[in-house]
């Protein structure tokens, strides 16, 4: 019997795509998380009063969200190209960021409408955690 037979072929995976898969994973929560929430009943009513999560909607309110939600968007082409000890400080600082923020977004999202929130929150704590945890633990280059 052939033992290569049962080997299904496998690689390392560069720790640049591993950093950027991440990102995608943290981004595709964040806008189906944001999606869902249109479901919440009372929750558009809520943005067309000018209301969000955080109080009222404001001009400077909306660009900080942008901002924010720009952040992990840029991370995704970013841990491709940057050099790898820029890139490695800005994962681990942009992923304990993040982390913290999800915290944060679980402790005031206590409601029965909220439990899917409060799941990708969870799901984006992992991810993010994670990427703190590859970027720390960048792999030294082989001489």
């Amino acid at each position: 019997m052939n033992s290569k037979k049962n080997n299904l072929e496998d690689f390392k995976i560069n720790i640049r795509i591993k950093l950027s898969a991440l990102w995608v994973s943290v981004m595709f929560c964040y806008v189906y998380g944001d999606f869902f929430t249109l479901f919440v009943p009372g929750r558009i009513k809520g943005l067309a009063d000018g209301t969000s999560g955080l109080g009222t909607t404001t001009p400077l309110t909306l660009l900080v969200f942008a901002i924010f939600m720009t952040l992990p968007s840029l991370m995704i082409f970013l841990s491709l190209v940057l050099k790898p000890k820029i890139n490695r400080w800005i994962n681990i600082s942009l992923g304990i960021l993040c982390t913290a923020i999800m915290i944060l977004i679980i402790i005031s999202s206590m409601s029965e409408w909220m439990m899917f929130y409060i799941y990708f929150a969870f799901i984006e704590i992992i991810l993010t955690s994670s990427i703190v945890w590859h970027a720390w633990t960048w792999p030294n280059q082989k001489d």
